[in-house]
């Protein structure tokens, strides 16, 4: 019995070191350009996983010579 739960222990702490090396992570920033030029950006934040490819695939946003953008590296 005691093996058995020290293997399922040793393997559920595996899993989790696994799937913690594997997660894709991104700083990202909303960033607004008039005619090529930055006018205005927001700070950085974390995002990984499904949030990070939800803010990747955020449109850009075009208004007249505006254009708000997502930028991730």
């Amino acid at each position: 019995m005691k093996k058995k739960l020290i293997f399922v222990v040793v393997f559920v702490i595996m899993a989790a070191s696994f799937v913690s090396c594997t997660q894709n992570c991104k700083f990202c920033k909303t960033v607004t350009y008039e005619n090529g030029s930055v006018i205005n950006e927001t700070a950085e934040s974390e995002y990984c996983g499904t949030d990070l490819l939800t803010k990747e695939a955020t449109p850009d946003i075009t208004i007249g010579n505006l254009v708000t953008k997502v930028e991730c590296r």
